[in-house]
Order: C-alpha cells, then sequence, then structure tokens
C-alpha cells in the first residue's frame, strides 16, 4: 500500500515550491514522483500537431520526487508522516500526529 495516493493533498518539504501545497494528480511508483497540481511548474514548447492547434511555449506540472512530499491530515490539516494499522484483513493509513485514519 502507498503512503501517498491520487487525490491526496501534500505539502512541499523543500525546493522552489516549499511550504506549498496541492492535490496529487499522479503517482509514479517506478520513478519514485508524482505529479502535483499547480506546483513545481516547467516550460515545455508544444508542436502544432492538428492545424486549428497553435505551437508555443505552455507551463504544466514536472513530477517531483515523493520524498519532497509530506502528506497533509484532513483532520489536524498539518504535514504529517503516514503510518499503517492492520484491523483485521484490512490496513489503514494513519496520521502520526493525530492517530486518525487517512482515507483508506
Amino acid at each position: 500500500m502507498a503512503r501517498l495516493r491520487k487525490g491526496d493533498t501534500v505539502a512541499v518539504l523543500n525546493g522552489k515550491d516549499r511550504g506549498k501545497r496541492g492535490k496529487i494528480l499522479r503517482v509514479m511508483p517506478a520513478e519514485g514522483a508524482a505529479l502535483v497540481e499547480q506546483l513545481n511548474l516547467a516550460t515545455y514548447f508544444e508542436r502544432r500537431t492538428r492545424t486549428d492547434q497553435q505551437s508555443g511555449m505552455i507551463r504544466r506540472e514536472a513530477p517531483m520526487a515523493l520524498d519532497r512530499l509530506a502528506l497533509v491530515c484532513p483532520r489536524c490539516s498539518k504535514p504529517t508522516r503516514v503510518r499503517f494499522v492492520v484491523e483485521g484483513k484490512e490496513k489503514h493509513r494513519v496520521c502520526k500526529q493525530c492517530r486518525e485514519v487517512v482515507g483508506g
């Protein structure tokens, strides 16, 4: 089970976007990275692929290392580490600070 999942709200721990919060759009476990909404924006040149489309420079999210991100607990709204608790046959993610189950 992954510590960070698509749809989680995360806080950036270091780098140019330090302290900012965003929602995870996509997790790439093989690369150890994630795309976070409106954070770590990079400028790309996009070539025209259709005749009615404009080409030019666009800004979009670039992958960000998972170790730079901390889950924001929905209850205490603080960046926190995640621990796992097994109840019966179910495994849950739990906030280390307030011990509240975090979405699944």
